[in-house]
């Protein structure tokens, strides 16, 4: 069994980059599978979630190549149409392969996606979208089949701003005849640069980004596609609440100061200093730190429910109450049982966290829960006192591109076992 061990109390100081958006190169891949010639992706983090998309890829005919943060897929000789349950379960979002896959071939077959960590993620919206779009789809012995002798232009009105059912939207509606209208569409950065990387591939998409996205279905250019991926906002984040919990001095390079601005403002009620350049931004902790208004997490431009963790792990350290009002996922608070373990208070009442800092930590064997909840670990061990034993890091090796290895960069005592 690997954990990470940190020996908490030590400030950090230096320059960290930030790796490729998770939450982004996953669409994208999948999205790769309706090109003519190969693809090639830089900035992609090294990732469990990864992998596993790169084994969907290869199952499905393609070939595909990594060399560092370079992805390279070949997917002109795809032609399979099913996933099998066993990869299905690798990703907890290969769902976002169903768009795709029918748009390519006409027909797929999916092993229904069941819940995780966070409560149900039902795929309702996702299925909609695409019967919208002309897909017949039924369920049979636990598989979603999925028919499509032609996909038409429609208008999709999500009754959410789902990021993954406007993810399976946009790429399905690529290979649509005549135009598609989303609504209520989600806003998040990975939106934008889904929609960047159709539009190179020679699709018409307007308004990704926004909550109206207009989708001109086509074929794409032939020739190859090259495309760098987007910073990991969620990674930004877990960095600055880190550096704002144990305190120092750190600078994030390859970020995108405008994605992350709700985090900054937090971080700045807190008393930390913040300096944003084009691309990087400064973090500095060393005042004692003060409670901040109460945070409420909310689609994009709102709070992001995936930074919750390791702010909440941050404001342990800040004199006063902090109030956390989680309205995505249910079961968003599984970290709140290891946090009380290490001496944090915190009180939970249904969907309300409150926060009392100023509590001494100290560092006691804990385990990740969920990908958030154990960067959130993370974050109270780097400011605690004594060692902090992680255990179940799968789940942070889901989203984090060799965290302990970054965060001992900057001084921390940190390492995997």
């Amino acid at each position: 069994m690997s954990i990470i061990r940190i020996n908490g109390g030590k400030r950090l100081y230096g320059t960290v980059k930030v790796s490729g958006s998770k939450n982004s190169v996953l669409p994208i891949l999948s999205a790769s599978l309706l090109t003519e010639g190969k693809t090639v992706l830089h900035n992609c983090p090294n990732l469990s979630d990864v992998d596993a998309a790169i084994k969907i890829l290869n199952h499905l005919g393609c070939k595909t190549e990594k060399t560092g943060d370079t992805i390279t897929i070949y997917s002109r000789d795809s032609q399979a149409c099913d996933v099998p349950d066993s990869l299905m379960r690798e990703m907890r979002s290969s769902v976002i392969f169903l768009g795709a896959i029918l748009a390519k071939v006409g027909m797929a077959v999916l092993s229904m996606p069941g819940g995780c960590e966070l409560g149900p993620r039902p795929i309702d919206l996702h299925l909609k979208a695409l019967r919208d779009l002309g897909a017949e789809i039924r369920e049979e012995g636990g598989n979603l089949i999925c028919h499509a002798k032609e996909l038409t232009g429609c208008r999709i009105d999500l009754a959410i701003p789902s990021v993954g059912a406007t993810e399976n939207s946009m790429i399905a509606a690529c290979a649509a005849k005549g135009t598609t209208i989303i609504t209520n569409a989600a806003r998040e950065p990975e939106i934008r640069d889904l929609g960047n990387f159709l539009n190179l591939m020679g699709y018409k998409v307007h308004g990704a980004g926004t909550s109206v996205i207009t989708v001109m279905g086509g074929k794409p250019k032939p020739g190859d596609v090259e495309y760098t991926v987007m910073p990991d906002r969620i990674v930004a984040a877990t960095y600055m609440a880190a550096a704002a919990g144990a305190g120092g001095d750190i600078t994030l390079t390859n970020v995108l100061p405008g994605d992350v601005e709700c985090i900054t403002k937090v971080l700045r009620q807190m008393g930390c200093g913040i300096y944003m350049g084009e691309d990087n931004i400064r973090v500095v902790s060393n005042s004692p730190l003060k409670a901040p208004p109460p945070i409420k997490t909310m689609p994009y431009p709102g709070f992001p429910t995936d930074a919750q963790p390791p702010m909440m792990a941050a404001c342990l350290m800040a004199d006063g109450t902090s109030v956390f009002i989680e309205t995505i996922f249910e079961n968003r608070f599984r970290h709140i049982p290891e946090l009380r373990r290490m001496g944090a208070n915190i009180a939970v009442d249904g969907r309300v966290a409150m926060v009392k800092g100023g509590a001494k930590l100290h560092g006691a064997p804990v385990r990740a829960t969920d990908l958030r909840a154990g960067a959130a670990l993370v974050v109270a061990a780097l400011a605690a006192k004594g060692q902090t034993d992680i255990s179940d890091i799968k789940h942070i090796e889901r989203g984090y591109d060799d965290l302990p290895g970054a965060l001992r960069e900057l001084g921390a005592d940190i390492a995997r076992i």
